[in-house]
């Protein structure tokens, strides 16, 4: 080959391997990415790429919840004195008894058998024991005057004050077969108590009397059983 041609050849060999460098191509042909194109943006600005739109749609906003305050409600507290020391009156001025009033077990059949009167740290118990079925029932209250059972007579109790003792659920001997309390009568009493009477059976019923030396006092009634009583507890 002479020179002439060799530089010929040389010349379009080196323009052909220019070609797609100036022209912005790769290797295989692809357009190439300019230096100032971002990855995410425009080749020519700086704006980020548009985002693509989600295909969840947002939850609703709930409505606006006003909050009510919950009506404020008095609270009472009541306090109840003890039923042996502090007790309502009646209209009379006269003091009610706690647990003052009961009935009988149905088809009782008793029979009043002994009285006791005791004083414990100024406390006195008046109990009524029982012989016979079933359970007593009564009736304890204050009243103005010792009025009997049957014959309407008023009885003079020495004291102050008389507690009247009615006790139900009881039966005549005949009835019970049971021989009713035969000892004193008046039972001598103990403390403020002055005196207990025990009247026979009437209708069902022993009518008992106790004298207080003093003023009414609170008084409760309970009940125990081996034997069968009714206690009657005076507080001084």
């Amino acid at each position: 080959m002479s020179g002439r041609n060799l530089r010929l050849w040389t010349a379009i060999t080196a323009a052909t391997l220019l070609v797609p460098i100036g022209c912005g191509f790769d290797a295989d042909g692809a357009v190439a990415r300019s230096a100032t194109e971002s990855d995410t943006g425009d080749p020519t600005t700086d704006d980020p790429a548009p985002s693509t739109p989600s295909t969840t749609r947002d939850a609703p906003t709930p409505p606006p919840t006003t909050s009510r305050e919950a009506p404020t409600t008095r609270s009472r507290t009541t306090t109840r004195n003890p039923a042996t020391f502090e007790l309502p009156v009646l209209p009379t001025g006269l003091p009610v008894v706690a647990n003052g009033v009961a009935p009988p077990t149905e088809g009782a059949a008793l029979a009043v058998t002994d009285v006791l009167v005791e004083s414990r740290a100024g406390v006195v118990r008046v109990t009524y024991v029982f012989t016979g079925n079933g359970m007593p029932g009564w009736n304890v209250r204050y009243v103005d005057s010792a009025v009997l059972d049957g014959s309407g007579d008023t009885l003079d109790v020495p004291g102050e004050s008389v507690l009247e003792v009615s006790l139900s659920g009881v039966g005549y001997p005949f009835d019970t077969g049971i021989a009713p309390y035969g000892g004193p009568n008046p039972r001598p009493g103990t403390g403020f108590v002055t005196e207990v009477h025990l009247m026979p059976a009437f209708e069902g019923r022993t009518q008992s009397v106790v004298g207080l030396a003093n003023e009414p006092r609170p008084a409760a009634v309970t009940t125990a059983v081996d034997p069968v009583r009714v206690v009657v507890e005076i507080q001084p």
